[in-house]
C-alpha cells in the first residue's frame, strides 16, 4: 500500500510524508504503546489514537513507517516535527480505529 492509497481508503490527509515512496504491507492497530513496541510487524502502518511525541519514537523502535491517528484528532507541532524528521509518514483520518482498520483491511 502506499501513502496515497492509505489516505484515501481511509478518508485520510496526509501530514506528513518523507523523501521517497513509503510502502507498507502491514498495519497494527493499537493504543498502548509498550503493545506496539512488541507485537507491531516491521515496515507497518499504526492505526491509532495516541497523538503525541512518543508515538513516533515508538514507531521508530518498531521499524514502523505510517502512523495514521483517528478521531481526526490534532496533531501537535512536536509530534509532527518529529514525525519529519525521523522519516515516519503520519497521517490523520475522521475515522474511529476500528473503521479505520477495516478499510485498509480491504486494501490487502
Amino acid at each position: 500500500m502506499t501513502l496515497q492509497e492509505l489516505a484515501a481508503a481511509c478518508e485520510g490527509e496526509i501530514l506528513a510524508a518523507p523523501d521517497g515512496e513509503v510502502a507498507v504491507n502491514a498495519a497494527y492497530t493499537s493504543d498502548l504503546l509498550s503493545d506496539v513496541m512488541g507485537n507491531a510487524p516491521p515496515e507497518s502502518v499504526l492505526i491509532t489514537v495516541q497523538n503525541h511525541l512518543n508515538t513516533i519514537a515508538v514507531c521508530t523502535l518498531a521499524d514502523i513507517r505510517v502512523v495514521l491517528v483517528c478521531h481526526g484528532r490534532d496533531i501537535p507541532d512536536d509530534m509532527l516535527a518529529a514525525a519529519r524528521r525521523e522519516g515516519i509518514a503520519l497521517l490523520r483520518t475522521p475515522l474511529d480505529q476500528f473503521h479505520a482498520s477495516c478499510r485498509l483491511a480491504a486494501l490487502a
